[in-house]
């Protein structure tokens, strides 16, 4: 199944002619980094039927050693799943407000757990022409139960080894790559071996991901190539879920390094390089 969906098909998946119980369930996952959480925004207005989900508490454990955003609980995350209507029988669409992060997070992390059946409105939020409501609703609870393990994860280790030895692919903004600025984390710089590949690079200035043999092209000017072994970061984990994403539309199954930036310069002995150049 294509990770993303677009706003006219999810009109369509909605629409009044379709038991309730074939529509997706709709997940408003709406976040902005060292901003207000997206709850005061769902409540002005959101799709009709979406349930809020919180990035800080439902998606990510509380940061420590391993980053800013490590991964849920798994019962945490069940827990918060089920809440929302999530079975395994039903498809799941997850959207948000920005450029696909938080949104990609949500569907990244239900793949991991084993719900296949889920995908992200392409463009977010701006994308859709449909009515918004402030109706919060109260759905059944789903029978979803985390299984992880479904799609594939790096640790600074391996991450490290992935930088030798395939492609390690830094979601972050080019100057946070060169160390140019270092607006959150201790210590600016990259990964030794890692290859910049801004997100802001897999969509189009209406917040679309790009047709896939344009995100394909791209990522062969980065070293991907078929058969590779890729592996991606960003700062704590959600940025780069967006690029797996995108390299997933292209057939490429990029593991990702949740701790990222913040879990890698959490320990001081690891290694850092900066410039425009991987090494």
């Amino acid at each position: 199944m294509t990770a993303m969906i677009s706003a006219s098909e999810l009109g369509l998946a909605l629409g009044p002619e379709i038991p309730a119980r074939e529509r997706p369930v709709l997940l408003d996952v709406r976040y902005k980094l060292g901003g207000p959480p997206g709850l005061p925004e769902y409540a002005a207005g959101h799709l009709p039927g979406a349930v809020y989900v919180d990035l800080d508490s439902e998606l990510a454990a509380p940061a420590g050693p391993g980053g800013r955003h490590p991964l849920p609980d798994a019962d945490v995350f069940g827990t918060a799943m089920r809440r929302a209507g999530v079975s395994h029988d039903r498809d799941v669409v997850v959207y948000d407000a920005g450029q696909g992060w938080s949104s990609a997070r949500a569907w990244w992390l239900l793949r991991w757990a084993g719900h296949e059946r889920t995908r992200v409105l392409d463009g977010g939020l701006a994308a859709w022409a449909g009515e918004l409501t402030e109706e919060v609703p109260a759905p059944s609870e789903g029978d979803f139960v985390p299984r992880p393990g479904g799609l594939p994860t790096l640790d600074a280790d391996a991450a490290a080894r992935l930088a030798r030895s395939g492609v390690l692919l830094d979601a972050r903004a080019g100057e946070r790559y060169r160390g140019e600025v270092e607006p959150i984390d201790p210590v600016a710089g990259h990964i030794p071996g890692a290859v910049s590949a801004p997100t802001s690079e897999n969509l189009r200035d209406d917040g679309r991901l790009r047709p896939v043999a344009e995100l394909a092209a791209h990522y062969a000017e980065l070293g991907v190539e078929p058969g590779a072994e890729v592996g991606v970061y960003c700062g704590s984990g959600v940025s780069a879920a967006q690029e797996v994403l995108a390299l997933a539309e292209i057939g490429v199954a990029a593991a990702l390094y949740p701790g990222s930036w913040s879990g890698w310069t959490a320990d001081r002995t690891r290694p850092v390089a900066t410039g425009p150049q991987p090494g």
